[in-house]
């Protein structure tokens, strides 16, 4: 029982509460069940239950490989269902968070190893005496918090902001089964092997081929865990893109069939709106109020020539709502020079760029600074589009683009996004940039001599 109890303190308890770490740094973006201030603290209890019976299984069959795995396994099994049970989402995205979290400490640990190996090797602890347990902990939890800040600041938070969002497919799955393979297997194989071959503690040999195998062994570990991170990360990164790409596909389509909403409705009020002026102008001499009703009248029947029909259409439209809330639009737009982009795509590039300054605008209390100012225009071989437009308070910049203001970042901010990506498929390149209380958004398209 006392040989149950050590492993389970020094071994099992050490192992969970490692994972634990690595596990909150991916689960903190998941949200949480109801109930999670009860369910975290009995899942818990659970979950060190298991690793006390996971203790006594180890003491009977922990020098053997297959029950070294068979131990980490149950502990992984019971792990992964006990955060599911606190945290929302599809299993599969949970199963995919612990399975990260279990090569990320892998990982460390095998870091770790590779110095104290090396360490060993060339006798750097044989000074410590009798404190050399009090020694090796300090110096293992030092490293191990270490290499836990390390790999969450370049790429754990990285992953974590990208899990929610995302849904995971067999590919992911088929990933996670691999990092399983790489931390659980091999990692077993080498600790009970090489523990067979050590003299006088853990990890030194007396001879040198065995530290290079050892050596090996751990680096080979520690680039397949980086391997499997890699691997993870622009999978996700690939996940996030076909989703951008998705609504873009979506957001065009809604576009195109907003776009033939928008001609018929100003072409009917155009047409209604140009028949009651004649005929108020015709009355006007008569009855002195009717010019001040014709003039009102006269701002429908109006159109926006840029020699592009759908950015007639757009800037009309928009127009017409800038009259309403006070906001000064002016344009300067060759639209001719558009042409090479496709209906539903330009729609979408204007339309996103004029709301997402008309947002900005209409917060500003001043009349003077509610202004918006849109140049299209051809420079050489470059065609350049050019927005500006005041804006209040604090602009936050994410890839080189405005992070979005409205609360829900998982759901919004595509505008910007989907500006870029439209821009990306004529060849062209978004910027981005404040001076002073000016937000300024240019588009560059090159090669425009054959437009």
């Amino acid at each position: 029982m006392i040989e149950v109890l050590r492993i389970f303190g020094m071994i099992i308890v050490e192992f969970l509460a490692e994972l634990l770490l690595f596990s909150a740094m991916l689960l903190r973006k998941l949200k949480r069940r109801k109930g999670f201030v009860w369910r975290l603290p009995l899942s818990l209890a659970a979950l060190f239950a298991a690793g006390l019976l996971s203790a006594w299984f180890y003491s009977a069959f922990g020098e053997n490989v297959f029950g070294r795995i068979a131990v980490y396994l149950v502990l992984f099994a019971v792990f992964t269902l006990l955060a599911a049970w606190c945290f929302e989402g599809p299993f599969f995205t949970v199963l995919f968070c612990c399975s990260l979290a279990y090569a990320a400490q892998n990982l460390a640990y095998k870091l770790f190893l590779i110095f104290w190996t090396a360490g060993e090797a060339f006798r750097l602890f044989d000074g410590w005496g009798n404190a050399f347990n009090l020694y090796y902990r300090l110096t293992y939890y030092s490293f191990l918090l270490a290499c836990a800040a390390a790999e969450y600041f370049f790429f754990l938070r990285r992953v974590a902001g990208r899990l929610a969002a995302c849904d995971l497919d067999s590919r992911m799955l088929a990933l996670a089964v691999s990092v399983l393979a790489v931390t659980i297997i091999l990692c077993s194989f080498e600790d009970v092997y090489f523990a067979r071959l050590c003299v006088e503690r853990e990890n030194r040999f007396s001879d040198p081929v065995l530290v290079v195998l050892r050596e090996t062994g751990n680096a080979f570990s520690a680039v397949c865990c980086i391997i499997v991170f890699l691997l993870s990360y622009k999978t996700l990164e690939e996940r996030e893109l076909s989703r951008e790409v998705d609504y873009l596909k979506h957001a065009i389509r809604q576009s195109e069939r907003q776009y033939h909403i928008s001609k018929d409705t100003i072409d009917l009020i155009n047409i209604k709106c140009h028949d009651i002026r004649y005929r108020l102008g015709m009355l006007a001499s008569e009855v002195p109020v009717l010019e001040d009703i014709r003039k009102d009248v006269s701002i429908y029947d109006s159109r926006i020539a840029t020699g592009s029909p759908l950015l007639d259409v757009l800037l009309t439209e928009k127009s017409l709502y800038c009259e309403q809330n006070n906001i000064n639009i002016s344009c300067m737009i060759d639209g001719g020079k558009l042409d090479f982009i496709e209906e539903g795509d330009l729609y979408c590039l204007f339309g996103n760029l004029i709301d997402n300054a008309l947002d900005a605008v209409k917060k500003i209390a001043e009349p003077a600074r509610r202004v918006i100012d849109l140049v299209v225009k051809q420079k050489g071989d470059l065609l350049l589009v050019q927005e500006e437009n005041y804006f209040d308070g604090e602009l936050e910049f994410s890839d080189g683009l405005p992070v979005t203001t409205k609360g829900d970042r998982d759901h919004h901010g595509f505008g910007m996004r989907s500006l870029r990506l439209i821009a990306r498929k004529y060849g062209g390149e978004l910027s981005a940039f404040v001076k002073g209380d000016v937000f300024h958004l240019n588009i560059i398209f090159g090669n425009m001599q054959s437009v």
